[in-house]
């Protein structure tokens, strides 16, 4: 026994418990599969990028920020190699049109400046525009025409009445002029490519749209923090490929020329025991509204040009006003699925872990690029995971260009920032319908304004406690323990909610979770006259900070909170001011303590200009707190300004709503002093219209229509009558008591 003892026992490892995994919503199981890429931890992924003809707006941030995000998460949280390809569509119906009749209205104006003309075209352009909102089955489309037709038709009566009514000087004509051009651009755009799209020579107008639009979109995701694609495909770049791909699909059997245009056979491709057509949305197939949309509005085929309705254009035979390229079928252009289905093959291969885009793109356009692509490289995988993000509404109604109903993103920032942005879409899931309002932004503000205050009570408890030696270690108490443990289990949540489908908002809360605990840990120290653990803080501060940043949420380097405006990689502004900040802080709380001393209003006064006139604009918050040192805050400057602005809205607010609580008692007293005035037997007789008889007192006998008042009525009016007689009284003595006043003080001047 004694020999037993002097080994090692023998040692079994703890159970422990199951760690989660990463989990994705895959729309092509409208469930959550486990996320496994095809070669370690390489992941390839392609995303559906802009089709550049306009300003991008908050519908298009809704996919880049979501899909940015969790490019983010996958990349530093999960560790994932993420080879991201995003595409630019440069040849489109939409950026054709577009670019036409861009072209068209411009050389209309300057041909064309008589008022009369104007008004004649424009009336002549909204009979097919009408007829157009007539044949609309879209609702929303529908509604959106009409308020076209509704506000053209006003221009055009008002231009019209101007010019019919007096000689008025020419100067006079040139603003209904150009509000008929303005509100009608729509309609003439569609009369005038109707007319003249046609003999549209210059080719190179299409480029020019495209590249401007382009140069924006860069522009407008650099504003919101949306890293740049790995790699940036254009359409126009493409076209050899395309052809290339096209020419493989016909050779497989799924597809075949007619009218020097190429279609995608569903039927082939659907009957192959191979293969499945619209995997995404089969509910959707046949659906000749989507897909007509999905061709284009310069797409209709002649009757008989395709086998089947449900086919669709690979490659369309270009008509007079069209770019074209040439091809075995004749000139022509690429359809737009195909244009995905090429670029990401040609960098991605034939079966990649991850496609994105919105989720209005289901269904036709990406069941028809997996249709494409599996139909060129005879397999059932080109894609793994789908993910689509869920829309983004205005009053319930779907943000989109052609809608008219957008908010750019360049108007959005006017009004909110970046971070703030990101926050509303980190604050909501990823895959589902985000309503954009008000009410939805100010919640993200409320968020920042939270952790951002967090940030900066760490920073202040780190400035004002050791750093190192004995004194920077505390022994752990209660508090410590409980806080320290609420820290594990905002890490375990986050993760939790990481590996499930990359749900941030679980994630948020579980980080606004621990905040507050945070600060109730902060207040109980600070009620015991204790300092709170610098170490435990700092340790959650860049915890969160850390997360934020894998978010997006966070720019730069700095380890704790958000970074302060004017710092460099070359130095740390926060570093390099603080130090003379405390120190005019400490010097203003010597001053206030002296002024109050001395009662020096004035010295006071100037204290608290300094922290809210001053400091505010140099980007710096001021708190006082009795009994303690002032708490200084370095802050986003716009963000103090408008506090301060807000302060001085509701203290103006709060003036105007007092200043008219005193009016109207003064009108109250007023309007009770002059009822004091009337006698008693006065006080019915104007109002004839309820009575017609009084007796010797004034108290009414009978009412309008000669009817003798009931007794109830009578006892009811005795008693007003009792209450008026009582008042006039005190008003009769207190006009008696003056007037004695009044006597007696003109006897003692005498």
């Amino acid at each position: 026994m004694e020999s037993k003892k002097r080994s090692q026992p023998s040692w079994s490892p703890p159970q422990g418990s199951t760690i989660p995994t990463l989990h994705l919503y895959n729309s092509l199981t409208r469930q959550k599969e486990p996320f496994v890429p095809q070669d370690g931890k390489q992941v390839k992924w392609y995303g559906c990028g802009p089709t550049v003809y306009d300003a991008s707006h908050m519908g298009h941030a809704r996919s880049y920020i979501s899909f940015d995000i969790l490019r983010r998460v996958l990349t530093h949280y999960f560790n994932y190699d993420v080879t991201y390809v995003m595409n630019i569509t440069d040849i489109d119906d939409k950026i054709i049109k577009r670019g036409r009749t861009n072209y068209l209205v411009e050389e209309y104006i300057k041909k064309t400046s008589c008022p009369k003309q104007v008004l004649k075209d424009a009336k002549e352009a909204m009979e097919p525009f009408e007829s157009k909102m007539a044949k609309e089955e879209n609702p929303d489309k529908k509604e959106m025409y009409k308020n076209i037709i509704c506000k053209s038709k006003a221009a055009i009566e008002t231009l019209d009445g101007v010019l019919n009514g007096e000689k008025v000087p020419l100067e006079q004509l040139e603003k209904p002029k150009q509000d008929v051009l303005v509100a009608a651009r729509d309609p003439l755009c569609d009369w005038l490519d109707a007319q003249h799209g046609h003999e549209v020579s210059d080719k190179s107008i299409f480029s020019i749209l495209t590249q401007h639009w382009e140069n924006e979109y860069h522009k407008d995701m650099d504003s919101i923090n949306v890293l740049p694609a790995d790699v940036l495909t254009r359409v126009s770049e493409y076209v050899p490929e395309i052809i290339t791909y096209v020419q493989q699909i016909i050779d497989n059997g799924f597809a075949y020329e007619s009218n020097g245009s190429v279609y995608f056979s569903t039927t082939k491709f659907d009957s192959d025991p191979d293969h499945h057509y619209a995997k995404l949305v089969p509910e959707a197939f046949g659906n000749q509204a989507a897909l007509q949309e999905g061709e284009g509005d310069l797409s209709i085929c002649s009757l008989g040009e395709k086998r089947s309705q449900n086919d669709f254009a690979l490659w369309k035979a270009s008509k007079p006003g069209e770019p074209e390229w040439d091809s075995p079928w004749g000139k022509g252009r690429p359809g737009w699925h195909i244009e995905c289905s090429v670029m990401a093959s040609s960098l991605l291969g034939s079966s990649m872990d991850i496609h994105t885009g919105g989720y209005d793109l289901r269904f036709p356009h990406h069941d028809n690029e997996l249709a494409q692509a599996e139909a060129h490289y005879a397999n059932d995988n080109w894609v793994r995971y789908f993910l689509h993000a869920g829309h983004l509404t205005i009053a319930g109604c779907k943000m989109s260009k052609s809608l008219k109903n957008f908010i750019t993103i360049k108007d959005a920032l006017e009004k909110y920032s970046s971070r703030q942005i990101r926050f509303v879409f980190l604050l909501h899931s990823w895959k589902d319908t985000l309503d954009y309002s008000t009410d939805t932004m100010e919640i993200a503000k409320a968020f920042e304004k939270m952790i951002n205050e967090f940030f900066l009570n760490i920073k202040d408890i780190l400035r004002n406690t050791p750093s190192s030696g004995v004194a920077a270690f505390e022994k752990w108490t209660s508090l410590e323990i409980n806080l320290n443990e609420q820290y594990l289990a905002c890490k375990t949540k986050v993760h939790e909610a990481l590996c499930d489908s990359i749900d941030t908002k679980t994630a948020l809360d579980a980080m606004r979770t621990v905040v507050g605990q945070c600060n109730i840990y902060i207040q109980e120290r600070k009620t015991a006259k204790q300092t709170p653990n610098r170490m435990l803080l700092q340790n959650i501060g860049v915890y969160l900070t850390k997360i934020l940043r894998i978010f997006g949420a966070i720019e730069g380097d700095e380890p704790l909170g958000f970074p302060i405006a004017g710092s460099t990689q070359n130095g740390n502004l926060e570093e390099t001011v603080m130090p003379y900040l405390n120190v005019l802080a400490t010097f203003r709380d010597q001053t206030r303590q002296t002024a109050r001393t001395l009662k020096a209003t004035e010295i006071l006064n100037l204290c608290d200009n300094l922290r809210d006139e001053v400091l505010p604009d140099l980007g710096v918050r001021l708190e006082d707190r009795e009994g303690e040192a002032a708490r200084v805050k370095l802050e986003d400057k716009e963000t103090l300004l408008k506090e301060r602005e807000l302060v001085r809205k509701q203290a103006e607010e709060k003036q105007r709503k007092k200043d008219e609580a005193k009016r109207k008692e003064a009108e109250k007293q007023a309007a009770k002093e002059a009822q004091k005035r009337i006698p008693p037997s006065e006080m019915f007789r104007k109002e004839t219209d309820k009575y017609s008889k009084f007796d010797d007192k004034g108290m009414p006998t009978h009412d309008a229509s000669g009817k003798e008042l009931s007794g109830k009525q009578v006892k009811k009016l005795t008693k007003l009558y009792q209450n008026q007689e009582k008042l006039h009284n005190e008003y009769l003595k207190s006009s008696s008591n003056q007037g004695a006043n009044g006597d007696g003080a003109c006897a003692a001047n005498s």
